[in-house]
C-alpha cells in the first residue's frame, strides 16, 4: 500500500507540472492577444521556462539526494503555488514570464526527484520501462486535460480579454493539495545516499564525468533532439491552427488536445509494447511515423479558407491529421531515458537525470525560438516541414546509442533488487 501510494504521489505531481509546463504554447497565444506582444516576443516565455530548468538542473542534481526527494518536491510545489497565485493578481506579460521561470525552477528539482525515486521503487529493468512509460504517459493526460481547461476559460469571441487568467486560481488550489498530500507521505530514501565522506564539489565533479562517456553523450544528444521536435510542435500548434487553420482561439487550443491525447495513448501503450519487442526497432518504426504524418499532413493546411462558424465536424482535415504524429513521437523519450536509467546504479540516476533535464530544457528552448522565428518571418508550414531535419538526424543518432548500449554490456539488468519502503529492503 505504501508503494502505491509513493506512485500515485508521484505521478500527480507529475499531472500539476503537465498542466504548467505544457501550457506554454496556450499562453504565448493568449499574450498575443490580451498584451499585445509580438511573436518573436512570446516565444521568449519558452526560454523563461527551459533554462531555469537546465540551469538548476546543473547546480543541484549531483547532491540533491542529500538534499532528499521530498524535501526538493516540497520546495518545488510551494514555489508553484505562489507563481499561480501572481497571475490573476499582477496580470501582466512580465507575471507571465516570472510564472514560467518559477515553472522552471520547480520541475528541475522534480522531475530529477521523481525520476531518481522511480529507479527505487523498480525491480529490474523491465518494469522501470513499464512504471517509466506509465509516468510519463499521466504525464499526457495533464497535458490533455490543460488544453481543455484553459480552453474552458478562453473567449473566443473576445480574443483579448483577461477572464483566462482566473484558470490559475483553480492551478493553485491543486498545487496546494498535492503540497499537503506529499507532505504527508513518507519515503525512505536511504538507497539513493551518497558517500558520506564525499563533499559536494566531488558530486558535482563525479556528475560531470558521468556526461563525458560516450553513452551517455549519444544519449543526451538523442534527448535534445527529441525534446527540440516535440516542443517545436506542442509549443506552437495552438498558434498555428488558429492563424493557418483559421480556427477560433478557444477550438485552436482545444484542437490542440488531440496531440496531448495522441502521446498520452502512445505513452501508455508503449509500456505494454516495449515488454515484447526490442526497443530499437520501435524507435525506428515510430521516427518513420513521424516523417510521414508532416509529409501527408501539411500539405492539406494550404490555402485554408476562414469560416466564422467553423465546428469540430466542419474544420479542416489537417486539424485532425497533423496531431497524430504525437502517436509515433510518443514512446521515444521515456523509451531512451529507460535504457540510459536502466544501465545505471540508483545512486547515480539523479545525476544521470540531472544531465537529461539541462539537455532536454536546453532542446525545448532551441525548438520553441526557431520555430517562432521561422512562422513570423516564413510561415507555419516551413516551420512544421523543418521538423523532418531533426527527425533524420535522431534516427542516425539512436543508431549509434544502440550501439553504445550494447557495448556497455548488460549491467543495467541489475537495476533494482531494491525499493524505496524499508519493509520491502
Amino acid at each position: 500500500m505504501q508503494r502505491r501510494r509513493i506512485l500515485f504521489i508521484l505521478f500527480l505531481i507529475y499531472f500539476v507540472f503537465a498542466i504548467l509546463l505544457n501550457s506554454v504554447g496556450t499562453v504565448i497565444l493568449q499574450v498575443i492577444h490580451s498584451y499585445g506582444v509580438s511573436k518573436s516576443s512570446a516565444s521568449v516565455l519558452e526560454g523563461f521556462k527551459d533554462l531555469p530548468i537546465a540551469i538548476v538542473s546543473f547546480a543541484v542534481a549531483s547532491f540533491l539526494p542529500r538534499l532528499g526527494y521530498k524535501r526538493a518536491m516540497l520546495v518545488g510545489l510551494a514555489i508553484v503555488t505562489c507563481a499561480c497565485l501572481a497571475m490573476p493578481l499582477v496580470p501582466a506579460f512580465g507575471t507571465a514570464k516570472l510564472l514560467f521561470l518559477a515553472v522552471g525552477v520547480s520541475f528541475a528539482l522534480t522531475k530529477v526527484s521523481v525520476y531518481s525515486t522511480l529507479g527505487l521503487i523498480a525491480k529490474d529493468r523491465k518494469e522501470h520501462a513499464g512504471l517509466m512509460n506509465l509516468l510519463e504517459g499521466f504525464f499526457m493526460v495533464g497535458v490533455l486535460c490543460a488544453y481543455w481547461v484553459f480552453g474552458f476559460f478562453i473567449d473566443s469571441h473576445d480574443p483579448s480579454s483577461r477572464g483566462w487568467l482566473n484558470v490559475y486560481w483553480l492551478l493553485a488550489a491543486l498545487c496546494a493539495a498535492t503540497f499537503v498530500l506529499l507532505t504527508m507521505t513518507t519515503f525512505d530514501e536511504r538507497l539513493a545516499a551518497l558517500p558520506a565522506e564525499r563533499t559536494p564539489a566531488q558530486d558535482f565533479a563525479a556528475m560531470l564525468k558521468l556526461f563525458f562517456k560516450p553513452l551517455v553523450c549519444i544519449f543526451v544528444v538523442t534527448a535534445f533532439l527529441y525534446v527540440l521536435i516535440e516542443q517545436s510542435v506542442g509549443s506552437w500548434l495552438p498558434t498555428f491552427n488558429n492563424e493557418i487553420l483559421k480556427l477560433p482561439a478557444a477550438m485552436s487550443v482545444q484542437v490542440t488536445s488531440i496531440f496531448a491525447a495522441c502521446l498520452a495513448a502512445g505513452r501508455l501503450s508503449a509500456g505494454i509494447v516495449l515488454r515484447r519487442l526490442h526497443w530499437y526497432p520501435v524507435m525506428n518504426v515510430c521516427l518513420l511515423g513521424m516523417g510521414a504524418v508532416v509529409v501527408l499532413a501539411l500539405p492539406l493546411t494550404h490555402d485554408v479558407v476562414a469560416n466564422p462558424n467553423v465546428t469540430w465536424a466542419t474544420a479542416p482535415a489537417a486539424a485532425f491529421l497533423f496531431p497524430l504524429i504525437g502517436l509515433f513521437m510518443a514512446p521515444i523519450y521515456p523509451g531512451i531515458n529507460s535504457v540510459m536509467l536502466s544501465s545505471l546504479p540508483p545512486a547515480q540516476h539523479s545525476a544521470m537525470t540531472g544531465l537529461l533535464v539541462i539537455f532536454s530544457a536546453l532542446g525545448g528552448t532551441t525548438g520553441s525560438l526557431i520555430t517562432g522565428y521561422v512562422f513570423g518571418a516564413f510561415s507555419g508550414h516551413f516551420a512544421f516541414y523543418l521538423t523532418l531535419v531533426p527527425i533524420g538526424v535522431v534516427l542516425v543518432m539512436l543508431f549509434f546509442f544502440r550501439r553504445a548500449v550494447e557495448g556497455a554490456g548488460d549491467g543495467g539488468d541489475q537495476l533494482g533488487a531494491s525499493t524505496i519502503m524499508g519493509s520491502q529492503h
